[in-house]
């Protein structure tokens, strides 16, 4: 493991402040940048002895490969890596487990953008696999505004056997798949409930549809094939909201 990471992008940082300041090493901050979001960051971190540094945007940008920092960047600790134990302690501690599986996502900003769907959702954790998906990088935090350090991201090294563990709790596993007979405005989903996302144009793998309890799709009624896979997240997920507080 990375003895530290960058973490950049005004909410992303508001959330680490909040919840782990002690996981602050030092903050970067573009010189002359004078406004509130930015002054509380500084201030907390003061508030809690880490070093604040005033720079110039290249040396910023320099720190981040080029992303898109909003003028405030930070060297910290890794983060909390969760794995199929805590999973488990998930389900067993919540009345009504609400997952989300996401089966090779690999683009950074969209599970950036689930992460920031699911804590508004209320789901318990995302589950993804080790290998062919994005891990929690920095651009991930970032897109998340936040919901990185609200939601457990955890990564298990078999997902067919996570889905086989999560059925054996009681929860009932539902896959998206484009060849499903019927829609998820059919299906009924109030109880304990995974929602599986496969990847971005392939959808679930072969064994991952297999594992699942049942299959829906999304209508589709014009002429593109799929949606965008953080898009069909969060549709699926405020459906499965909307039932569950029936």
């Amino acid at each position: 493991m990375a003895q530290h990471e960058w973490l950049y992008g005004i909410h992303a940082l508001e959330a680490v402040i909040e919840r782990e300041p002690e996981r602050l090493i030092e903050l970067f901050v573009l010189k002359g940048r004078d406004d509130k979001p930015i002054n509380t960051i500084i201030n907390h971190a003061r508030k809690f002895g880490i070093a604040v540094q005033f720079c110039q945007r290249k040396t910023l940008d320099d720190k981040v490969n080029g992303e898109q920092h909003q003028g405030v960047v930070a060297k910290a600790k890794p983060g909390k890596q969760f794995n199929e134990n805590d999973l488990d302690d998930i389900i067993q501690k919540s009345a009504t487990p609400f997952l989300l599986v996401l089966d090779g996502v690999t683009d950074p900003h969209n599970l950036g953008a689930c992460l920031r769907t699911a804590d508004a959702a209320g789901i318990d954790a995302i589950v993804v696999p080790k290998d062919n998906s994005v891990a929690l990088t920095p651009v991930v935090r970032k897109v998340a505004c936040g919901a990185a350090d609200l939601i457990p991201l955890i990564q298990v090294t078999n997902l067919a056997r996570t889905l086989r563990e999560i059925k054996d709790a009681g929860v009932w596993v539902v896959g998206t798949a484009g060849e499903a007979t019927q829609s998820i405005y059919q299906c009924k989903m109030q109880g304990p409930i995974a929602l599986v996302m496969g990847a971005e144009g392939k959808g679930m793998r072969r064994l991952t549809r297999e594992h699942c309890d049942e299959l829906i799709k999304l209508p589709m009624a014009g002429s593109v094939s799929s949606l965008n896979v953080s898009v069909a997240t969060g549709i699926c997920l405020y459906e499965i909201v909307r039932q569950r507080a029936l």
